[in-house]
């Protein structure tokens, strides 16, 4: 059953699944298109599906600059989904964030109960309508989910500016989070207990040995993404500028968190924007982006070439620390503009979400109404990985991406639709059914409507 709504939730529940018909009893009569939203929910293999929202860009803005018309009232904003016995429970809460980030602003922690997002950028002032008029971000946000109908804001606290990425230790009690101010790219452990954060230790990655000497802030190093090993004892850092993943330890002594090398740095493809290990944490796995950092303008700066994906096998955490050996073992072409990246549970696919085009003005020669989900198969033993397929989607600016809790289906999200786009093609997470077996596929099933803007998704029991 689903809990009587909030007027602002009643509004967020009709722009979710599109006719919601509240009556004056507080009942809901579902339409057709709720119905097909239920059908699609009702498959995925979730008890909680989060997602997140940026309501001051519209797909255009990497291009012209200017954010989305104050009339269209946008919100940043967090939507949790759930479904028990064909009735869809939603959920929203208004939380800053940004998506000119990497997709991994937003992670719930393993039972669910927990969603922990940060801002690169902060929300528009009033009046601003350009990214420039956008404020720097260096909030981390706790939601408690433990209602999902009534997500509720359990804690904040202030981090380094221009966050970039964040990720939850696998017991759920530290947030990791990379930042890259003017002066410095940090890393940041925060404690969580009890619907609190601790204090915040900041590790700068040049005192750590990842510089640069570039003639640019922060000698040309960027931190885009941050991840915990299974066994919550290390993390991996992506420096997407340089083309390399570091990894560390995390230690904890007397109540001091300290970082220290984990063997060297390894050097991947071009751009990795994100990563992810592997379940049982053999290896890291990025999705290397390939974009131009001298360019000037998005044409020249996205490139119209394919992605690509770089397999790192991991040492054995057993091992001595500081001469631990990492080495790049594998790689596989995936699609133009790659940037989500997720692995299945079992470990045995990848999919990585690829914008190729569809973020240019429609007047450009590079525009395109279709974007893609790239699938490989990947081998948990050796290493080795390989491109089954691209397939075609219609939406502007997808970035984030899950498999579900069982590996059966694939969600990708859609920032918005095209202009004219039917409502089975505007903003929302693009359902598609996993086929296993010798010859894996992916089946698309449908799009589960959301608000403008959504750029990241994740999942939990």
């Amino acid at each position: 059953m689903i809990a009587r709504p909030t007027k602002e939730a009643e509004m967020h529940l009709k722009v979710l699944i599109g006719s919601l018909t509240i009556t004056l009893g507080g009942t809901l009569s579902m339409t057709v298109a709720a119905t097909e939203t239920a059908d699609l929910l009702g498959r995925v293999s979730a008890g909680t599906i989060a997602a997140i929202s940026d309501g001051d860009f519209v797909g255009q803005t990497y291009a012209t600059g200017q954010l989305a018309p104050p009339e269209a009232n946008h919100r940043d904003l967090l939507t949790v989904l759930s479904i028990a016995d064909g009735v869809v429970a939603t959920g929203t809460l208004p939380v800053s964030n940004s998506v000119t980030s990497a997709p991994e602003i937003l992670t719930l922690t393993r039972d669910g109960r927990t969603a922990f997002i940060t801002e690169r950028l902060g929300e528009r002032r009033e009046g601003g309508l350009t990214v420039g008029d956008l404020p720097a971000g260096n909030r981390l946000f706790a939601v408690d989910l433990a209602d999902k109908a009534n997500p509720r804001l359990a804690a904040t606290t202030e981090v380094a500016t221009f966050p970039e990425a964040l990720a939850v230790s696998p017991n759920g009690d530290r947030v990791a989070i990379v930042s890259n101010t003017p002066e410095a790219s940090f890393v940041q452990i925060v404690r969580y207990a009890d619907g609190g954060f601790g204090g915040v230790a900041h590790f700068d990655l040049a005192e750590l040995g990842v510089a640069g000497n570039a003639a640019a802030p922060r000698g040309g190093v960027t931190a885009t993404n941050v991840q915990w090993h299974p066994s919550g004892r290390f993390i991996a850092v992506n420096i997407n500028t340089q083309n390399h993943v570091a990894f560390f330890e995390v230690m904890d002594t007397d109540e001091k968190l300290a970082l220290r090398p984990w063997g060297q740095s390894v050097e991947v493809g071009a751009d990795p924007f994100v990563g992810r290990f592997t379940p049982d944490g053999s290896f890291y796995i990025t999705s290397d982006w390939g974009r131009n950092f001298a360019a000037t303008d998005l044409t020249g700066r996205v490139p119209d070439a394919p992605s690509a994906v770089s397999v790192i096998r991991v040492a054995d955490p057993s091992g001595p620390v500081t001469t631990a050996r990492h080495e790049r073992v594998s790689g596989a072409a995936t699609d133009v503009a790659a940037e989500g990246l997720a692995v299945s549970p079992d470990g045995t696919l990848i999919a990585t979400v690829n914008m190729r085009s569809t973020a240019f003005p429609p007047e450009s020669p590079r525009y395109q109404r279709d974007a893609s989900v790239t699938l490989l198969t990947f081998d948990p033993a050796s290493g080795a990985i390989a491109k089954v397929a691209d397939y075609a989607f219609e939406g502007v600016l997808p970035e984030g991406g899950t498999f579900d809790l069982t590996g059966d289906h694939f969600l990708a999200t859609v920032f918005q639709g095209h202009d004219g786009a039917q409502q089975e093609a505007a903003a929302g997470l693009e359902v598609f059914r996993v086929v296993k077996g010798e010859r894996p596929a992916l089946e698309r099933l449908g799009r589960i409507p959301l608000p403008h803007g959504v750029h990241h998704v994740d999942l939990a029991p």
